[in-house]
């Protein structure tokens, strides 16, 4: 029989997606399960984001659409874009894709030749390990624990640079840890990059909207302007506009990579489909108010998360700022075991099977992320089960001997 290409060994199944399956299939079975796992806002986009893919259907035209994105699409975006600083890019600069996780990896593949490195943070989204590795790119993770707030140094920045990687992959806000970078740490991050010019530099900032407390959202291209041609900006409605089904991803950068984004679609989704893109523009040129909500009540349940966490003793949790993640560090839990169900937890596998296991409540593994000592917790699941579920996650620490 004939085999399969060596990349397809490469590719493996989202960790997510799996604890997501298990949950589901486990509440199927007649379980009381809370789901604290999959990265969804669990909210839907406003009505006049449906009035417009109604009225794009009613007139549908079809014919293909352009590789890049239609016109109206790409101003959309780049008004959106323009609105928290990023000003001075055109439609030549930009691109999109079926979601921001098919940008980025067709911006990998665009950028990276079978051996060249690829360097970022760790904890990492699961997806950059796993794009990278299909592409058969040499990983350099640059640890950065809860010690240090989940964020990248300066100074370990300028050491991974040092070994001149071809691109560096930047997340602000973070998934998995929520963490956002302040003005003064980025710009101290981009006086870096400055000195080292020979590499690419991806921004995967979709959460870019929901960011709390007034920090704001920066980026290194607002910080020195000189960045600006070698940095990819990655941005995309899933989590802003409670569209992640939708799938609907941009890029904002340098001509030439806009370019070998837009011939990568020529070659495989041609284009975003007309009722998806009307629904996109909408999204984007509509009321903001369901955004600006989410963000307000994200922000609310963070705090609550918060609160329950600092009642465990021992477990460690950097505060984070966006996104709608927190991130962990249960290692105290290691080496111990669930005193009523009698189960040895030895790491944060079988923590997380432990806790569905017994409580019924889903948590992704932080060994996913590339942070073994941790797991995530993702609060976008209905409000009146955040508190409930809280309360399980408590009590299963309490019972541990």
């Amino acid at each position: 029989m004939p085999q399969l290409a060596r990349r397809i060994g490469r590719a493996k199944p989202s960790a997510i997606m799996q604890v997501a399956e298990k949950a589901k299939r486990l509440k199927a079975e007649g379980r009381d399960v809370i789901s604290f796992s999959i990265g969804v806002p669990n909210f839907l986009p406003g009505e006049h984001v449906y009035a417009a893919a109604r009225e794009a259907l009613a007139k549908d035209s079809g014919q293909y659409g352009s590789n890049r994105g239609s016109d109206a699409l790409l101003d959309a975006f780049l008004a959106h874009i323009a609105k928290i600083g990023l000003s001075g890019y055109g439609r030549v600069n930009c691109a999109t894709g079926i979601g921001a996780k098919h940008v980025i990896y067709n911006i990998c593949e665009a950028l990276l030749d079978e051996g060249d490195t690829i360097a970022f943070p760790a904890p990492y989204w699961t997806s950059y390990l796993d794009i990278a590795e299909i592409c058969n790119a040499t990983i350099d993770l640059l640890p950065c624990p809860a010690a240090q707030d989940y964020k990248l140094t300066p100074a370990q920045l300028d050491a991974a640079l040092a070994k001149k990687p071809r691109v560096f992959l930047f997340n602000n806000p973070s998934n998995p840890t929520g963490m956002v970078y302040s003005q003064a740490e980025v710009a101290a991050l981009a006086d870096v990059l400055v000195r080292h010019p020979d590499t690419w530099v991806i921004t995967d900032d979709i959460y870019n909207r929901m960011v709390f407390d007034g920090v704001g959202y920066h980026n290194f291209v607002q910080a020195r302007a000189e960045l600006r041609d070698r940095v990819i900006f990655i941005d995309s409605l899933s989590k802003t506009y409670g569209m992640p089904g939708w799938r609907v991803g941009f890029m904002a950068g340098p001509e030439v990579v806009a370019q070998a984004v837009t011939t990568m679609n020529s070659n495989h989704i041609t284009n975003l489909p007309e009722v998806t893109t009307a629904a996109a523009i909408a999204a984007l040129c509509g009321p903001q108010d369901v955004t600006v909500q989410k963000c307000a009540e994200f922000q609310a349940k963070r705090d609550l998360v918060m609160a329950a966490l600092a009642g465990i003793d021992g477990v460690v949790c950097p505060r984070p700022q966006g996104a709608f993640y927190v991130f962990p560090d249960i290692s105290v839990a290691y080496g111990r075991t669930h005193a009523p169900s009698g189960l040895a937890i030895g790491n944060d596998v079988e923590f997380c099977n432990a806790l569905l296991e017994t409580k019924g409540v889903a948590c992704v593994p932080g060994s996913a992320f590339g942070e073994p000592r941790a797991m995530r917790i993702s609060y976008t699941c209905p409000t009146p089960q955040l508190e409930p579920g809280l309360q399980r996650i408590v009590e299963f620490f309490g019972e541990l001997a």
